[in-house]
């Protein structure tokens, strides 16, 4: 069985960086799509980025695009969100997740991916 534990998350002002790690353990992760959601206080968990098994295609968000990178390294099971230019509406929770598949075409959707992490607190201050 597989587990996700999430990283890196805290406390950054408007306009900082902070990287996320999602380290997996158990079954191997190398053939799976990977991705990042988040959900704030009140709000549906919705999708960030997410990355095919061989790092090839990657997806992001529109609130995201151009500020985040999903990135992965396979030898370590790990995929990274790095977040720069961040603002206070990225404050959530971030969780990373597990598809059965190497790639699918509905990487937007909760529902696809299999497992999840415990999430990090991301908080972003004006």
């Amino acid at each position: 069985q597989v587990q996700l534990v999430e990283s890196g998350g805290g406390l950054v002002q408007a306009g900082g960086s902070l990287r996320l790690s999602c380290a997996a353990s158990g079954r191997t992760f190398s053939v799976n799509a990977m991705a990042w959601f988040r959900q704030a206080p009140g709000k549906e968990r919705e999708f960030v980025a997410a990355i095919s098994w061989s790092g090839g295609r990657t997806n992001y968000a529109d609130s995201v695009k151009g500020r985040f990178t999903i990135s992965r390294d396979n030898a370590k099971n790990t995929v990274y969100l790095q977040m720069d230019s961040l603002k206070p509406e990225d404050t959530a929770v971030y969780y990373c997740a597990r598809d059965l598949a190497s790639y699918s075409e509905t990487y937007y959707l909760p529902a696809a991916y299999e497992t999840w992490g415990q999430g990090t607190q991301v908080t972003v201050s004006s």
